[in-house]
């Protein structure tokens, strides 16, 4: 039996307090229910325009979290100047889009191989891990081995799509177990994130290779109805194969 790590992304807590200027419902007691209830990780992404996770959050996270602390960043200097100072367990680099609703798809590594490059080498000299928000494509996945990154998270917007809307599915499967093949035998870890749900997580845990699953606004969002704790025991149930 293999255990696939869950890394839980509590962004839209915050969310929901931005709403309404508050200070609840609180990120910090999220990410302690995710520790207390299973969860491997807490993911949290400091966006540039502060529209959920604020530094505050990042803070006092860092200082009461014990499991591992994910930090996802745009890669940009001064994001990289708050996770030199905060030090989080891992740092995510993704794309960022002001106007975008959420992450729209993975880093274009050609276009920015040099500046995340020397961002990774940085970060590295804090022992902070690193990992690159990609497509499963594997000109990305052998770039990403080039510039040193320690794993890869391939973005699974789009299956998650397709299996939402009831179509075919079979050819962005292939791909992810394509690339995820692709990854492990050049010695990149894989994690997988984006618009997962119970459904697409049973049939993305059913490819070999994947560490690590890292899954937010569903389960955040299940958890109004059935409760945090059984959000994530349902996910981890899933993951257990």
């Amino acid at each position: 039996m293999r255990s696939i790590r869950l890394g839980v992304n509590i962004d839209h807590v915050a969310t929901v307090r931005n709403a309404r200027g508050e200070n609840y419902p609180s990120p910090l007691r999220a990410a302690l229910l995710c520790e207390k209830y299973g969860a491997n990780s807490v993911t949290i992404h400091l966006r540039e325009d502060r529209r959920h996770i604020r530094d505050f959050d990042l803070k006092v996270i860092k200082k009461k979290l014990k499991i591992p602390l994910n930090l996802e960043i745009a890669p940009v200097k001064h994001m990289v100047k708050i996770s030199l100072k905060y030090k989080p367990d891992y740092v995510c680099i993704v794309p960022e889009k002001r106007r975008e609703i959420t992450t729209e798809g993975g880093l274009n590594l050609k276009k920015k191989s040099n500046l995340i490059r020397n961002i990774i080498k940085n970060l590295k000299k804090e022992n902070i891990r690193i990992s690159l928000f990609i497509e499963p494509n594997l000109s990305d996945i052998k770039l990403a081995k080039e510039i040193k990154s320690d794993c890869v998270e391939i973005h699974t917007g789009k299956i998650c799509n397709l299996l939402n809307q009831g179509k075919k599915y079979t050819i962005e499967l292939d791909r992810i177990k394509k690339a995820v093949n692709f990854a492990n035998k050049i010695g990149l870890e894989v994690h997988v994130g984006h618009g997962i749900n119970f459904s697409s997580a049973k049939v993305l845990s059913k490819v070999k290779g994947i560490k690590e699953f890292n899954i937010g606004h569903f389960l955040i969002g299940e958890s109004i109805f059935i409760g945090i704790n059984k959000s994530i025991k349902k996910f981890k149930q899933i993951l257990k194969k």
